[in-house]
């Protein structure tokens, strides 16, 4: 630098790169944020499911074992006590396999855990965005560090560096957003 108040032109360049990585950074930190609050959304999402899908089981294990052991007594009656026990082990085995598949509602089982397979896939997708822009950011934050760096030194390997790491910030970006599940570095 020559001169008091003389600005070196390289210097605007580095301070235009510093603006832009900025702004990059600035990105892959909100898509990172918003890729790990829908993964820990889509966490609580199939853990839920789960739940739902353990509470029917255990519903339906008790009407199966409740049908079978009136199924034993059922042989030693008559009468009307038969058809009512008979009406009973009907309307059990109906609500146990209720329990097992129901379509219309989604609620079954079967169904909720397909639910769960698929908030988990998509959990899984999100989490690796986030892994994604987590290593973008952290590219990002080296560049501008090293280009504020070459203002201050003038040593031009640091501004290539910079660049560098900037089209890597670049790329993990567009990783994250376009094919999370692409590298799995974690």
């Amino acid at each position: 630098m020559s001169g008091a108040g003389h600005i070196d032109p390289s210097n605007k360049k580095v301070a235009l790169l510093i603006a832009v990585l900025a702004l990059l950074l600035a990105f892959a930190e909100t898509f990172g944020k918003s890729a790990q609050t829908d993964a820990l959304s889509r966490n609580i999402e199939a853990s839920n499911l789960w739940s739902f899908f353990q509470a029917k089981t255990i519903r339906m294990t008790t009407l199966r074992t409740a049908a079978e052991a009136l199924e034993l007594q059922l042989a030693t009656t008559s009468g009307e006590t038969r058809q009512a026990l008979a009406k009973r082990i009907e309307d059990w085995k109906k609500s146990a396999a209720r329990y097992d598949s129901e379509p219309e509602t989604g609620e079954g089982r079967k169904e909720l855990a397909q639910r769960a397979k698929a908030a988990e896939g998509t959990r899984d997708r999100s989490l690796a965005a986030y892994h994604q822009y987590e290593t973008a950011s952290a590219a990002l934050q080296i560049a501008i560090v090293l280009a504020s760096a070459q203002v201050i030194t003038g040593a031009v390997f640091l501004l290539w560096a910079s660049m560098g790491l900037g089209v890597v910030g670049l790329i993990f970006t567009g990783l994250g957003f376009f094919a999370p599940t692409l590298l799995h570095l974690f």
